[in-house]
């Protein structure tokens, strides 16, 4: 019998138990198989599966090293002999034309071990089973299949429940000339959230300077990745909403404004090299000026809150009732007549951008030239006195 190069299988695989499962956590029990399939009879010398993951941040640039972390490892030696028969020289002979499965099963570590699954510019934290067919006189094949682990973050946590507040100020100049001053405080009324939820944004908007602000809010992630006794950090803009302008000397205020966590992979906690952190960004961007913005911290978790809406609404009313001092809204102009409605060209006032290539709103402030339109005088008539026929009308145009 002549036996072929084990280079010539037709199937090496490595196949889950439960190839639908989306992820694993921590103390999960992880199992599968190897698969063999050998065009012509061939001999191997042994089988290995490793499990391992880790993270990894690979600078862009070549001269930088690499930080790696070890979050996991497993080896596992397969007992070939259950299914294949040995030789003189303690090979195994691999028939052709018949597929074999070697099975292999481990635990994951117990809760805080691990970090959950993450890719990213600079970095990632991967896990994966490496199956290693060891062969006489040659190189090692390989083979791998990546698994996700997402550990379970719960935003019923006393911390992430309570309220989150802030405030800022600026004073705008033009050309060197003091020109006013602008603020914002705002407040939300917990700290965790999950994907599909809504955030409700209590906010003041306060505008002295003589240039015409907008308000606007985003969820902000940013990707932390330790490199050279360095930090280096990534910012994207998720999600956005944006107000109604605000003139010299008005303010403008939010009342439980929302918007939606879209999205997202969980945050990243517990991993040394690399931190995935969110915010919720508030902001008024102001022509030929820096905007002022703040951030409130958000954390993104896997577990939802709980309350049923109790606690959520009980805060938000709360919060609703430290800013009932605010003017309220002006009435809707939908309520006018339509024949007393200021209608007319449309004027370009100010092109509204605030350095952002992803903003996607209309292109600015919108003014509407005066053009009244006035109803016509009401029909009447008169009797006219000299004429015989006192009950003649005459109508008057």
């Amino acid at each position: 019998m002549v036996l072929s190069s084990a280079s010539r299988l037709r199937l090496f695989r490595v196949v889950f138990s439960e190839p639908g499962r989306a992820f694993y956590s921590s103390g999960d029990k992880l199992s599968g198989s190897v698969q063999l399939e050998a065009e012509q009879p061939c001999r191997v010398a042994g089988l290995r599966v490793t499990a391992a993951g880790c993270a990894l941040v690979q600078p862009r640039k070549k001269r930088g090293r690499s930080q790696e972390v070890e979050y996991l490892k497993y080896e596992e030696d397969v007992r070939l002999e259950e299914a294949l028969s040995p030789d003189s020289d303690g090979c195994f002979l691999l028939p052709a034309g018949k597929t074999f499965s070697f099975q292999f099963g481990f635990e994951l570590p117990p809760p805080g071990r691990l970090v959950s699954s993450f890719r990213g510019k600079l970095g990632s934290v991967r896990y994966y089973v490496r199956a290693e067919l060891r062969r006489p006189s040659e190189h090692a094949l390989q083979c791998e299949k990546e698994f996700e682990v997402e550990e379970p973050l719960d935003m019923n946590r006393a911390d992430l429940l309570a309220p989150v507040a802030a405030s800022a100020q600026k004073k705008v100049t033009c050309m060197f000339i003091p020109d006013g001053q602008v603020s914002i405080s705002a407040q939300i009324d917990r700290k965790g959230f999950c994907e599909g939820e809504d955030i409700f944004i209590n906010a003041k908007f306060e505008n002295t300077c003589s240039r015409i602000v907008v308000p606007k809010a985003a969820i902000i992630a940013k990707h932390s990745y330790a490199m050279d006794g360095r930090t280096k950090v990534l910012r994207q803009k998720l999600s956005a909403v944006r107000g109604n302008h605000i003139i010299s000397g008005m303010c403008d205020m939010w009342q439980g404004r929302t918007i939606r966590v879209p999205k997202l992979k969980p945050s990243l906690l517990g991993c040394d090299i690399i931190q995935v952190d969110y915010a919720l960004m508030i902001y008024l961007h102001i022509p030929g000026s820096e905007k002022l913005s703040l951030e409130l911290p958000l954390v993104i978790g896997t577990i939802p809150f709980s309350g049923v809406g109790s606690r959520t609404s009980s805060m938000c009313s709360q919060a609703g009732s430290s800013w009932t001092s605010f003017p309220s809204a002006p009435p809707s102009y939908s309520n006018i007549h339509r024949d007393l409605r200021v209608d007319g060209p449309r004027t370009p006032l100010l092109h509204d951008y605030d350095g952002t290539e992803d903003d996607d709103e209309e292109g600015g402030l919108i003014m509407r030239a005066p053009e009244l339109h006035c109803p016509p005088p009401p029909v009447y008539s008169e009797v006219d006195q000299n004429s015989e026929n006192s009950s003649q009308v005459v109508p008057i145009f």
